[in-house]
């Protein structure tokens, strides 16, 4: 019995001297002004020229959707029909509320009163560099809050190279579809 309030008493000793010196040790909290630093401010910027480690976004056209600038004419990343695929399952989750499965801009939330997005199968919306998409996607324009944070930046050209899939379905003529697959057509179609 005696034994064991020796060891209760020695493990209160431990505990309650490491107590002391963890709570009150010196911190600063963030954006705290100091007076360590010549500026007084506690929060130190990053130096010129650091890149936060897997952040080093060298190709524009790819992560920006720009060269020199200015935005690129077509999506950087060569389309398959897998990507295709993957933008038309990615604009059903994130786009198609309000702008339509179809593109249109008449989603179920603006159905709810949401102001209306612009129709993808304007003349206008056509006349667009594939970068604009993208850019538009990434940053937001109007209404549209950005999706930088939810989408990754291959499935924002998914999503863009679905848009001109949208696009070519209602905007095309028959001369557009090569000869072999046209007469397919217009075999199955008496």
């Amino acid at each position: 019995m005696r034994m064991q309030r020796s060891l209760v008493l020695l493990s209160l000793c431990v505990l309650y001297s490491c107590e002391d010196s963890m709570r009150d040790q010196s911190r600063i909290k963030p954006l705290e002004p100091t007076p360590f630093f010549e500026d007084n401010r506690s929060s130190r910027t990053p130096i010129d020229g650091t890149v936060a480690r897997g952040h080093l976004n060298e190709d524009t056209e790819f992560y920006a959707g720009k060269k020199g600038g200015v935005f690129v004419a077509k999506i950087p990343v060569p389309v398959s029909k897998d990507i295709v695929l993957r933008g038309q399952e990615r604009f059903g989750i994130y786009c198609a509320a309000c702008h339509g499965a179809d593109g249109y801009g008449k989603g179920i939330i603006v159905r709810r009163g949401f102001i209306p997005p612009p129709s993808y199968h304007t003349s206008e919306m056509r006349g667009h560099p594939d970068g604009y998409f993208f850019d538009v996607i990434t940053h937001g324009k109007g209404a549209m809050y950005p999706y930088a944070s939810r989408i990754s930046v291959p499935d924002r050209w998914a999503i863009v190279s679905y848009i001109r899939a949208l696009q070519l379905s209602q905007y095309s003529a028959m001369s557009d579809i090569p000869e072999t697959q046209r007469r397919a057509l217009e075999d199955s179609n008496p």
